[in-house]
């Protein structure tokens, strides 16, 4: 039985530490599905399962477990980064700058109760151990990883962080739906109303959804001119996607000119449906079969086509010249499931789905154009991956030096790459890198790599739990971690909702996206039944992943160091 011994174990051998991540890993994850009161804890339970190992004397050696530490948080960031990259600048446009305010102001607060906790407490709880229970207390693993990594820049060899994480988090959970609950209360919130005024502000703002409306040409003073004229004058999009006339049904052009009595099917905004109504003619009131092949001297199809070239990455419609150039018309794109207008300067992106209308034969060569193969998606970009993090890791080490601070301030493993990866997944189809990955391998990459941090900062700190928390200050970790998850979030969601009048389902989804938080966004969605609180959400956790990652560094790096 010495190979079932040296398997459990000798910290040095590579089956034993294997064995030791997929016991945690799996266990964790299994444990982490556990319901209680309809709250899980999901992978974040590899944390407790990895410090029960640890305390069990279950290990391996330092530098292999630090090695898979990091490796993991890199991954995870970086995953991170490119998914709220493409959203992270623009939703700072179209009212997002109030909601990220707000964000930005609990993350501040957050930070500022943490430190009064610190020198009120006179230095009981070190500076970094805060920082520890900050992170715990606002469900930010990310933020755990980055105030790691920032320790091992200035040679930190006291107790692990994640100690005061642990104690913190499962309080975390519960504060920040006590939270949403007791701003309902003070503000004597009434869902009814709220669900109302949601209704309403979908109704008036219909934004850029696509809409179909066919139009009778009834304005004389558009007799002979051109289609591409039209667009001109109007000053808005619109695609024309086919045209009756003479009782046949074509597909027109930009140099297709216009005849009294032509009904043309217009694909516009809905919001700018009423005024090219108005300029060009009344809706057609009679029901026109577009599709009948029978009307058309040649076969008209509409058809998804889907976006897997790269060197299409990035290029306007307007650069591609459907019209003119392959004699069909792209009346709406389909990007991450939402429906786009087709305007001429929307850029295209791999994975975008075009509707393209025209002739079998010519929507066929523009299939060709754009790539349309699947299996192109199947396989992840993964020279973009490693590039980024390649870049990711020189940017994060640059010293970047600061008056008044001993030792230059660096980014490290997980702010580096974290910008880079958020300006790769903005901007990276300009240097003809193609950043598409599929949601679900994003989503295995991010998991993988959390749960392998998750699980070595559990083992690395489970050596020492029993004396430090549960023989120490343990219970006080928790009461300073719940003060810093409440108190911060009542203050900004009273705030928000009393002065700045920010509908109760959307300052939810504020309040989850802040500390991103999913079992409160998905508490939200329940009570909600509405997009408000996903839409608050998505505004507001690019800029709060940042600056949760940002200010659990600088609080190490420039107070504890």
């Amino acid at each position: 039985m010495n190979w079932l011994q040296d398997l459990l174990t000798n910290p040095n051998s590579i089956a034993h530490i294997v064995a030791l991540y997929a016991f945690v890993i799996a266990a964790g994850v299994l444990l982490g599905k556990i319901k209680v009161f309809g709250i899980s804890l999901g992978v974040t339970f590899v944390l407790f399962v990895g410090i029960l190992m640890g305390h069990l004397g279950f290990t391996g050696s330092l530098p292999t477990l630090t090695f898979i530490q990091d490796f993991g948080l890199i991954l995870f960031v970086f995953c991170i980064g490119l998914q709220v990259g493409p959203s992270f600048f623009s939703s700072f446009k179209k009212g997002g700058v109030r909601l990220n305010m707000l964000a930005a102001g609990i993350v501040a607060l957050n930070v500022t109760v943490a430190l009064l906790m610190y020198y009120a407490l006179q230095g009981r709880i070190e500076l970094p151990m805060i920082v520890g229970i900050l992170c715990g207390a606002v469900t930010n693993t990310p933020g755990l990883g980055a105030a790691n990594e920032a320790l091992s820049q200035i040679g930190y060899t006291g107790p692990q962080i994640a100690m005061g994480y642990a104690c913190a988090y499962p309080l975390g959970v519960v504060g920040i739906i006590l939270s949403l609950i007791l701003v309902r209360v003070i503000c004597r919130v009434n869902l009814d109303k709220e669900t109302e005024e949601i209704e309403q502000q979908e109704a008036a703002n219909p934004h850029l959804i696509p809409h179909n409306v066919p139009l009778k040409v009834q304005n004389a003073a558009l007799c002979g001119k051109k289609l591409c004229q039209l667009q001109t004058f109007l000053g808005r999009d619109f695609v024309c996607s086919r045209m009756l006339r003479d009782g046949k049904i074509h597909i027109p052009n930009g140099e297709t000119t216009l005849e009294m009595g032509d009904i043309v099917n217009v694909v516009c905004a809905q919001d700018d449906a009423e005024a090219i109504s108005a300029f060009i003619g009344p809706i057609y009131e009679e029901e026109v079969d577009w599709d009948n092949e029978s009307k058309q001297a040649k076969a008209m199809v509409s058809r998804r086509i889907l976006v897997t070239q790269p060197a299409i990455n990035g290029k306007t419609l307007g650069q591609l010249h459907f019209s003119s150039m392959y004699g069909v018309n792209v009346t709406r794109v389909n990007r991450s499931g939402m429906d786009l207008f087709a305007a001429r300067q929307l850029k295209l992106q791999v994975g975008d789905r075009v509707m393209v209308v025209g002739p079998q034969d010519c929507i066929e060569r523009v299939a060709d154009l754009l790539g349309n193969q699947m299996k192109r998606l199947d396989h992840p970009n993964i020279v973009t991956i490693f590039v980024g993090i390649f870049v990711g890791i020189l940017f994060g080490s640059l010293p970047i030096a600061i008056p008044g601070m001993p030792t230059p301030v660096k980014l490290g493993l997980a702010g580096g790459p974290l910008i880079i990866a958020i300006l790769i997944g903005r901007f990276g189809y300009k240097f003809k890198l193609v950043t598409y990955t599929t949601m679900s391998a994003n989503l295995m990459l991010r998991e993988v790599g959390l749960a392998l941090f998750l699980a070595s900062v559990g083992i690395k700190a489970g050596g020492n739990f029993w004396e430090t928390v549960v023989g120490g200050d343990g219970l006080l970790y928790v009461g300073v971690g719940f003060l810093i998850t409440l108190l911060p979030l009542l203050i900004i969601g009273t705030l928000g909702r009393l002065r700045y009048k920010v509908n109760y389902f959307t300052l939810m989804g504020l309040i989850a996206g802040s500390t991103t938080d999913p079992p409160a966004l998905a508490y939200s969605n329940q009570l909600a039944g509405n997009d408000a609180p996903a839409v608050g959400y998505s505004t507001v956790y690019p800029l709060a992943m940042f600056l949760r990652i940002l200010t659990a560094q600088l609080l190490i790096l420039l107070l504890a160091a």
